[in-house]
């Protein structure tokens, strides 16, 4: 069973710029996202995600992931996030 994604990537410049996120996104990180939409979320990086490939509604194949990102406040709430949605990171200070 193919797993679907709102959109996906095919062309290099785009998958370079998802793959660059990556190392930014490390397991336990705390982190400030900036979402497309100017939104921020704050939380811990759960674990790092990778590039997966996905089928977009026209059944189009092409790379995205997802972050799963738990809120700093409230640990046990998660959000996922599509890592195409990500404008910009950053990292915050360890804070227990």
């Amino acid at each position: 069973m193919s797993r679907y994604a709102p959109r996906i990537h095919t062309h290099p410049d785009a998958i370079t710029a998802l793959e660059a996120l990556l190392p930014q996104l490390h397991g336990q990180t705390q982190v400030e996202l900036t979402l497309e939409d100017g939104s921020r979320l704050i939380g811990t990086v759960a674990v790092q995600p990778t590039l997966q490939q996905y089928r977009d509604a026209d059944e189009n194949e092409g790379s995205n992931g997802q972050l799963r990102l738990d809120d700093l406040e409230a640990p046990v709430q998660q959000r996922l996030v599509w890592l195409d949605q990500i404008k910009a990171i950053r990292q915050m200070p360890y804070r227990e």
